[in-house]
């Protein structure tokens, strides 16, 4: 799933978690491990960095630390593009006094531009993660299927004990509004049957994935998804949000400002964002 995953790296009081975590997921995933630092090359520092390396006992055949200067945000994708990166791991930032967790601009920047997937650590442990309950955008989108795939393949690797595939009755207050002069039996069984054909997407696109290990709850919302999938994540306890971005289709260019936009400024949990 992940053949190399990707982590910047600078020295701060979470550098050693994120390290942890991304040890871990290597691991899971047999994955080579690409170390990024934006900053001047000195022995000193360079001496600091493999310390900790070493004392994390991370795979020097499958490590490789790089060393670059310029603008944070270019050089981090720079790497990633050169590295063929599948997974760049990075870590949200908590508001001051409050239980909440957002990415900031250069988190937002990279979200974007990245051209690989992107998992955000909302609260990075040296023990790691456990993403016991995952939920998944389940919205029809073209990039769908692959989310869900991408989102199932995830959770057998942490063993998640819950997967929630959540999806959207598109445009379901116009369909609604619109079955609104028929009998109320009409009206329910309207209802009903644009329930019953999100079930039967999701239940489709599940018949050609290995899920046989997963516990999988399919879920109808006629909200927007975003704010949906926020709400849900909270109500639930998730661990992770699977959703997905499509750069081809401008996805993000066409729904971050409206329906990411408070996702990303609240994090519900931790969030990975899947690019085909």
């Amino acid at each position: 799933m992940f053949r190399k995953i990707a982590l910047a790296i600078a020295f701060s009081p979470r550098m050693e978690a994120l390290l942890a975590e991304v040890k871990r997921l290597s691991i899971l995933f047999e994955s080579d491990l690409i170390l990024i630092h934006i900053g001047e090359k000195t022995e000193e520092q360079e001496s600091k960095f493999q310390e900790i390396l070493d004392r994390h006992e991370l795979d020097h055949d499958r490590t490789k630390l790089i060393w670059k200067q310029g603008k944070p945000v270019k050089m981090i994708l720079e790497v990633c593009r050169e590295e063929e990166v599948n997974l760049l791991v990075a870590g949200a930032l908590k508001e001051e006094g409050l239980l909440k967790y957002y990415l900031g601009s250069v988190g937002r920047k990279i979200i974007r531009k990245s051209p690989c997937s992107v998992l955000t650590l909302i609260d990075p442990k040296p023990e790691t993660t456990s993403f016991s309950k995952v939920v998944i955008n389940g919205t029809q989108l073209d990039i769908t299927p692959f989310v869900i795939a991408q989102g199932a393949v995830f959770s057998k690797a942490v063993q998640a004990d819950q997967v929630h595939i959540l999806n959207e009755i598109k445009m379901y207050g116009l369909q609604m509004g619109t079955a609104g002069e028929d009998s109320e039996e009409e009206i329910a069984n309207t209802r009903r049957q644009l329930v019953q054909d999100e079930m039967d997407y999701v239940e489709e696109i599940l018949k050609g994935i290995d899920v046989s290990t997963l516990k999988i709850n399919i879920k109808v919302t006629g909200g927007k998804w975003a704010v949906e999938l926020g709400r849900f994540c909270e109500k639930i306890g998730a661990d992770l949000l699977v959703v997905g971005d499509d750069s081809r289709l401008t996805f993000f260019d066409r729904l971050f400002p409206h329906d990411l936009e408070d996702l990303l400024s609240t994090l519900p949990c931790n969030l990975l964002i899947v690019k085909n």
